[in-house]
């Protein structure tokens, strides 16, 4: 047996191999490919963190489900610890954005569910960072702060007035004036008042143009 057995392990192995070495390769770039939507995520909301309105915060939100998903084995679904742990902590940021209070704790408990979710996906991608480095590490300009305030009220209030809720206040300070239209007005208010006569009735003259008149009624 061992004449043939060699040989066919021989032929197999160099028929296989190749085979297996591709599906290898392929396994590893899903990995890294995993690896690098995730690095991604966590650097746009590392860098954004301090400004949680620009469209690249909001993007790098969105994508979270899907580069901390985990991976697909033979059809099922599979995330690890850390995986779960991030998507959850997602889950719950969302659902507290979506149900803003108007009360002062929505703020805190915002900041405090975002720091939550930066944490869990520094320990996915590999990264030690400590709560407070996460949640008051960043550096934002006060002016940029004061811009983006600015902004957000522009906002209300544009929406305010165009759905009906809010007036626009109109204040007249003074109306065009010209002297040379007064002028003319007292002038034709002088005219009508010599035409009237006096005693409120209208003074009519007559002219014939071959006797040059004929007398004032």
């Amino acid at each position: 047996m061992s004449d043939w057995l060699w040989p066919a392990a021989t032929v197999l192995a160099t028929v296989v191999g190749p085979i297996l070495a591709v599906q290898a390769q392929k396994a590893v770039e899903r990995v890294q490919e995993r690896r690098r939507r995730k690095s991604w995520v966590f650097h746009q909301l590392m860098a954004t963190r301090a400004s949680r309105l620009s469209p690249d915060h909001v993007q790098a939100l969105n994508m979270i489900d899907l580069a901390f998903y985990g991976r697909r084995d033979f059809g099922k679904h599979r995330a690890t610890r850390t995986e779960i742990a991030v998507t959850d902590a997602w889950h719950e940021y969302l659902d507290h954005l979506s149900t803003k209070s108007e009360d002062g704790t929505w703020v805190a408990r915002s900041d405090e569910l975002f720091t939550n979710l930066l944490s869990a996906m520094a320990k996915d991608v590999g990264y030690s960072f400590d709560r407070v480095q996460l949640k008051k590490g960043a550096y934002s300009p006060i002016a940029h702060g004061e811009q983006e305030q600015r902004v957000q009220a522009i906002r209300q209030l544009a929406s305010e007035v165009l759905s009906g809720d809010r007036p626009i206040k109109m204040a007249v300070t003074n109306f065009p004036f010209s002297q040379e239209a007064m002028d003319a007005q007292v002038k034709l208010q002088g005219k009508l008042a010599d035409a009237l006569g006096g005693n409120g009735a209208l003074r009519v003259v007559m002219v014939d143009a071959a006797n040059n008149g004929i007398g004032d009624n």
